[in-house]
C-alpha cells in the first residue's frame, strides 16, 4: 500500500508542477476590468451620487423640522 501511496502522490505533484509550469510562460493579456476597472466604479459613483444630490435637492424636504404644533387636523365630514 506503500508504495501506491507514495507513486500517486508524485502524479499528484508532477501534475501540479506541470500546471505552474504552463501558467508562469504564458504572456498576461490585461482584461477589461485591469485596463477599465478604476474608470468605470469612478464614473458609477459620480453619476450615483449627482443623480441623488439631484433628486434630494429637488424634493424641498425640511429637513429636521418636526410637524408637531404646525399640522392641525381637519374636521371629518359626515
Amino acid at each position: 500500500m506503500f508504495p501506491l501511496a507514495r507513486a500517486a502522490q508524485s502524479l499528484v505533484a508532477r501534475g501540479i508542477q506541470h500546471t505552474a509550469v504552463r501558467g508562469a510562460h504564458r504572456k498576461h493579456e490585461p482584461t477589461f476590468h485591469d485596463k477599465y476597472g478604476i474608470m468605470v466604479l469612478l464614473g458609477g459613483a459620480s453619476v450615483f451620487t449627482a443623480v441623488w444630490s439631484y433628486v434630494l435637492t429637488s424634493l424641498n424636504i425640511e429637513w429636521g423640522f418636526s410637524p408637531v404644533g404646525r399640522v392641525t387636523p381637519s374636521e371629518w365630514r359626515r
